[in-house]
């Protein structure tokens, strides 16, 4: 069987995103750079495998699949051993419930801040303070949320570490480093949870650009 290939720009978080369940899942894989900084995303050939022009993409063996949590999504089912998408009507019920959170709350606020720390600063531009205090105020709110609920569990969806969790990766870990504020550490469940996510090898394994894995 062909070993699956990413498709994305190494210092992209969604393509990180995707590595990083790869790598929970323990799943071989090929990196292929697509040079998206001068615009190889936008080109014929990229856009008849990804319609929108964006990345990541991925290729197994001939299924090509786009859009980062559509593709953890299909990775953890195709691999269920990896435990990463609850099986249990009420826990997959819970599990979907965290990933719509994650979406509609923290990633609603965090992308644009995202974009302002780590986007612009990749493109050689200056970030806007006045947004980044506003998304940061913003993502401020939705974590207190987020404090009462891992007040009483592990993880998002309950005891038990979902793709809901690993969803926040790698945005948490660089708002924390380039953002200039203490926001993923304030809380202390936030705390507890973030400092559980960032210390896993499957995060560590990209920290410097997503690349191949070709064996664990």
């Amino acid at each position: 069987m062909a070993i699956l290939k990413l498709y994305g720009y190494s210092k992209s978080t969604c393509t990180w995103r995707v590595a990083t369940v790869l790598y929970e899942a323990k799943v071989p894989f090929e990196f292929v750079p697509v040079d998206a900084m001068n615009g190889e995303h936008k080109k014929p050939a990229h856009l008849e495998k990804q319609p929108f022009g964006q990345i990541p993409y991925i290729d197994d063996d001939g299924f090509i699949l786009y859009e980062s949590r559509a593709i953890c999504r299909y990775i953890a089912a195709k691999h269920a051993e990896c435990k990463l998408i609850p099986t249990d009507p009420k826990q997959n019920a819970l599990f979907e419930q965290a990933a719509s959170s994650e979406v509609s709350n923290f990633e609603a606020s965090a992308g644009a801040l995202i974009w302002e720390v780590w986007g612009k600063q990749n493109m050689g531009l200056k970030a806007d303070q006045a947004v980044l205090d506003v998304k940061i105020a913003a993502l401020d709110a939705k974590l207190d949320a987020y404090n009462a609920i891992l007040a009483k569990q592990k993880y998002l969806a309950g005891d038990e570490l979902t793709l809901a969790d690993l969803f926040h990766l790698p945005h948490a870990p660089i708002i924390e480093k380039n953002a200039n504020t203490d926001l993923m550490t304030r809380k202390p469940h936030v705390a507890r949870w973030y400092k559980d996510l960032v210390s896993r090898p499957s995060l560590r394994a990209f920290e410097d650009g997503v690349k191949s894995v070709l064996e664990y």
